[in-house]
């Protein structure tokens, strides 16, 4: 009688609650950032710890965005130097003039963005001719690409910086998005994936007539979607929590990221708590957005890269 009564064993119990355990301790350090941007200073300072704020206030965003202020958008044309004629990048601002915070909340969402979609169309085209196209030293280059992988980014920090100073993007946006565009783990990552597309569909493109940007398009892109998913949320975090990279080619204020501004914050107001956490919950709110946004992707890459391997 009780053979259509499905049992749940032990070590799915046990493994449930270790979860549950790690996903609480995970998820406290956000969950006390947000509610200290909700708490007075006198309990976020308080010898005993309120767990859940007794009284909500929002004088922490108040204090944040009664900063300075700028203008809501500032773009700089890239290499546009060359044309100026006091020889710096052609910016444009518009936009009403905004909080400090919230101009650098819209530029490192820009910079993460652009960041994220120039990452994932480069590193696909390249991951796609490296795992489809046959040619010398493909092998090489691809080594070239692995052995980059573990190359730690301070060591070509002085290139880097010598070679965005020679083409008048230092200290713009652009200085930070351009460095992270050959990305050599997307290259891998869309390598590994473009793996299993069948040659047969690839060929019968070909004698259909369909060039090589449609057969890209059409067929390469969409197959390998799980993987631009997933290499979309590592790059847009990656890009987002760049804060050594931001730090070296950022020094204007109306051009930080919200890191930088966070940072600038807590320099000025070394006890002021409430006002770094409120700057800090600003901050999440666009890591929420995008990886609810992509977890269906996130998650089919990551199980469709553990099958392959």
């Amino acid at each position: 009688m009780n053979s259509g009564v499905k049992r749940i064993s032990p070590y799915k119990i046990i493994s449930m609650m270790i979860l549950i355990i790690l996903a609480i301790l995970f998820a406290f350090p956000l969950y006390w950032i947000v509610t200290g941007a909700f708490k007075t200073g006198a309990s976020i300072n308080a010898t005993t710890p309120d767990w859940f704020p007794k009284e909500w206030v929002l004088d922490n965003f108040q204090k944040l965005f009664s900063r300075q202020t700028a203008p809501l958008w500032e773009f700089a044309i890239p290499f546009s130097s060359k044309f100026s004629a006091d020889g710096n990048a052609i910016v444009f601002a518009a936009g009403p003039t905004v909080p400090a915070a919230i101009r650098w909340l819209v530029n490192t969402v820009f910079m993460a963005l652009m960041a994220m979609a120039l990452t994932c169309l480069t590193a696909s085209m390249a991951g796609y001719v490296l795992a489809k196209k046959r040619f010398k030293g493909r092998a090489v280059l691809f080594g070239l690409i692995v052995c980059a992988m573990a190359l730690p980014k301070q060591v070509i920090l002085i290139p880097l910086l010598r070679e965005m100073s020679s083409l008048s993007l230092y200290n713009t946006i652009w200085a930070v998005i351009f460095p992270t565009v050959g990305w050599p783990f997307g290259v891998f990552l869309m390598k590994q994936f473009s793996e299993g597309i069948p040659g047969e569909m690839l060929e019968a493109a070909r004698i259909d007539g369909a060039g090589e940007i449609k057969t890209f398009a059409s067929i390469v892109i969409p197959m390998i979607k799980p993987g631009i998913g997933a290499l979309a949320i590592f790059t847009f975090i990656n890009s987002w929590n760049d804060y050594f990279m931001q730090l070296i080619m950022l020094s204007s204020t109306n051009r930080l990221t919200i890191s930088l501004g966070i940072a600038k914050l807590q320099a000025e107001n070394s006890t002021d708590f409430g006002l770094i956490m409120a700057g800090a919950t600003l901050a999440a709110v666009p890591i929420i957005i995008v990886f609810i946004a992509f977890q269906k992707y996130f998650t089919q890459g990551i199980t469709m890269g553990a099958v392959k391997g």
